[in-house]
């Protein structure tokens, strides 16, 4: 196939049967591949879409600058539509995202800005109301505002549910679709109905959003922060439709994840979270549905942006999503490092001879007692520091350079309790032992992982 444009090879992603994970059903299981599209995720339709049709009532000149709120999907596809048509781009997006999509974006040419999450949506600093704002302080910008934009939900109606109408020749029976900012399954569900009432149309919401509880109790619940990315809201989006969804399936962020997992090993689809999620609730209606049945499941993004969070074994189990290693302790990271006594410094110290002592052991931190009282640290950055100020270290005593003390946890703590309790950002550890305290620092805890495997 050939295209005048990268943006002429958004859409018409396949539709794959799913085999060994719906072996048990009677129904047919298809799986809506939208990472298949260019920028890797369902958001590259309405980027083309809400971009162009702005364009076609003269909301964006060109030159402008495109303003947008995103998870990562919607700023790639915008990203791409903008360096095709030669807009500027600036994205706002919340710190939870993967670190690959903001990179990703960054590499597109996007200047981006990362908010915090845990914020109510009126909130300043909150990553919607930071792309208004910006739209307003930048001229010729215009703010595609996913979330509210008709756009949003006509891209899908225009093209998603024409595909998998065509695709299933008229057949499918239940549509299976995540809910974030809604356009998608109000879209391709409008769609779908139209031909059929008979479809149903399920959406697939996060635990800690709101949309699973207002659709069944209508009672808006308090949310709370969830590591999904993608899906789920604090708030209910313009775009979302409810007179075309028929239930609303809730799943939980380990599930999702270990089902994330699952599908790239027993289907050969490398997919992302959200994907996960919908297989989690996709596979629960199945369980209902009989020979005549035929789903079709969306699957909004591919696995490659995640490579550091659902498939890294490390983040997983630090975040309880994967089982401990079996036995393995904080006293056996202690046993594989070379003994050596802990160098520790006293607040009245001259902090010329903590140095010495720094140079002559080769460690870049000390651990401070008063006597048998823990009460801080002595980092060597922090000495030099004072040197390049010009201060004399003689006339300067350890106490006048303290910091917090490092995390300290007990020699019997199982090892992956380390990458629970401990920021990432932290240089090293100390562990209590019953002869007083050692340290850790991240070359020992390679050592030790490297004698584990």
């Amino acid at each position: 196939m050939k295209y005048e444009s990268i943006l002429d090879a958004i859409g018409h992603t396949p539709l794959v049967r799913l085999n060994r994970l719906t072996r048990q059903f009677d129904c047919a299981v298809y799986a809506k591949l939208e990472f298949m599209n260019p920028g890797g995720s369902v958001k590259d339709r309405i980027g083309q879409f809400m971009v162009g049709e702005a364009e076609r009532r003269g909301e964006i000149a060109p030159g402008g600058t495109i303003v947008e709120c995103t998870s990562g999907n919607t700023g790639m596809g915008l990203a791409m539509f903008a360096a095709a048509r030669g807009y500027r781009t600036v994205f706002t997006i919340a710190d939870k995202q993967s670190r690959e999509k903001i990179d990703m974006l960054r590499a597109m040419g996007a200047e981006v800005i990362v908010c915090p999450t845990d914020l109510p949506p009126d909130h300043p600093r909150q990553y919607i109301e930071v792309a208004r704002r910006l739209a307003v302080e930048i001229p010729g910008a215009f703010l595609c505002n996913q979330y509210h934009n008709p756009d949003n939900t006509r891209a899908h109606y225009v093209s998603t549910g024409p595909e998998i109408w065509h695709d299933t020749e008229g057949k499918i029976t239940h549509f299976v679709c995540c809910m974030g900012t809604c356009g998608t399954i109000s879209g391709i569900g409008r769609y779908l109905k139209e031909q059929n009432p008979a479809v149903q149309v399920i959406g697939v919401d996060p635990e800690g959003s709101i949309l699973y509880d207002l659709f069944h109790s209508g009672r808006e619940v308090e949310p709370h922060v969830y590591k999904l990315e993608g899906i789920g809201e604090d708030f209910v989006p313009g775009a979302l439709d409810w007179s075309v969804i028929d239930d609303v399936i809730q799943v939980g962020d380990k599930d999702s994840f270990l089902m994330t997992r699952h599908l790239a090993h027993s289907e050969g689809i490398f997919a992302g979270g959200s994907s996960g999620a919908a297989i989690l609730a996709a596979l629960q209606v199945a369980e209902r549905l009989g020979p005549g049945d035929l789903m079709v499941v969306l699957l909004p993004d591919g696995g490659r942006q995640y490579l550091g969070k659902i498939y890294n074994d490390d983040w997983m189990r630090a975040n309880g999503y994967l089982e401990a290693r079996p036995g393995l302790t904080v006293a056996d990271v202690l046993r594989a490092k070379p003994p050596r006594a802990l160098a520790t410094a006293a607040p009245g110290d001259a902090l010329r001879d903590a140095l010495q002592r720094m140079r002559d052991l080769s460690c870049a931190q000390l651990p401070v007692f008063d006597g048998d009282e823990l009460l801080g640290m002595l980092y060597r950055q922090d000495l030099i520091n004072a040197l390049l100020a010009g201060k004399a270290l003689d006339a300067l005593i350890v106490r006048e350079l303290l910091r917090e003390p490092l995390p300290v946890l007990e020699a019997d703590a199982p090892f992956d309790e380390i990458a629970r309790r401990v920021p990432s950002q932290v240089p090293a550890l100390l562990v209590h032992t019953s002869a007083g305290y050692d340290i850790i620092t991240k070359s020992d805890l390679l050592r030790a992982l490297a004698a584990d495997d």
